[in-house]
């Protein structure tokens, strides 16, 4: 994870738990779980999930919730041990003998139980920072199918102005069961925002045709072109659209074409 190998990043992890997996780039099959159709055919769907990088709890860890008491253990642990505030194992120590003096006894916990009910923070083991104007959005892996048993908030973090750990709340939703999280499957997906896409006066500021009346020429025009000129031919390729995009993205971004 060293940012000499990649240039002016949008996006900087520090890896601060020993082993951990690395990010990597998000991934437009989901992992290989997308259908196959939809995997070829729908742009949308591959960029949408290709969008940022995918980021890895630091250890196999087990959450369970009784509705009141939340418990948990980890890979190599002796028992069960009630949630509070927990380090990763072995790395409070670490902390304290690497970091400098002054910041000796500040390591970041790896779970906490919030005091909402079923809330838990999560710790990734990464620290993070964004170059000047580039925000994270922190939520679920884009279209990778949802385990029941637990929630993930969103959340927008502005990195430029604030380093630190790379966390994630999550709200525990089935009671009495252990619920699993693995190494060898996403925990999140970091995705880079530039501040102005989310500023208040572009999401304060939007457009709003009331009615089929009101439709303006050029809007019909479109229609007709994206629509239904494409379903008039009879020997129309299949995935057009796709084709298309990633033709303009080759043109534009060859790193990005695919």
């Amino acid at each position: 994870m060293s940012e000499t190998l990649q240039p002016n990043p949008a996006v900087t992890f520090y890896g601060a738990v020993p082993g951990a997996r690395a990010p990597i780039r998000a991934d437009a099959s989901v992992l290989g779980t997308l259908p196959s159709r939809g995997f070829q055919y729908c742009e949308a769907l591959r960029t949408a999930s290709s969008f940022g990088w995918y980021v890895f709890p630091p250890i196999d860890f087990t959450l369970q919730w009784d509705g009141s008491q939340v418990i948990w253990t980890y890979s190599g642990a002796n028992g069960w041990y009630a949630l509070q505030s927990a380090q990763y194992p072995g790395f409070a120590a670490m902390f304290d003998r690497l970091a400098p003096k002054r910041l000796r006894g500040f390591a970041p916990p790896f779970l906490t139980a919030l005091p909402e009910p079923g809330l838990v923070q999560v710790w990734t083991g990464l620290f993070v920072e964004s170059a000047e104007d580039w925000s994270i959005l922190v939520r679920p892996p884009a279209n990778l199918p949802r385990n029941i048993a637990y929630d993930l908030y969103e959340g927008i973090v502005e990195s430029d102005r604030w380093f630190g750990p790379l966390f994630t709340n999550l709200r525990l939703i089935k009671t009495d069961v252990p619920i699993p999280f693995s190494t060898e499957t996403p925990l999140l997906q970091v995705q880079p925002l530039h501040r102005s896409t989310y500023a208040e006066e572009v999401s304060n500021r939007f457009g709003l045709v009331r009615g089929l009346r009101e439709f303006p020429e050029q809007a019909w025009t479109r229609y007709e072109k994206h629509m239904v000129e494409p379903n008039l031919e009879p020997t129309r390729p299949v995935g057009a659209y796709a084709a298309e995009v990633r033709r303009r993205r080759r043109g534009v971004c060859p790193v990005h074409a695919g």
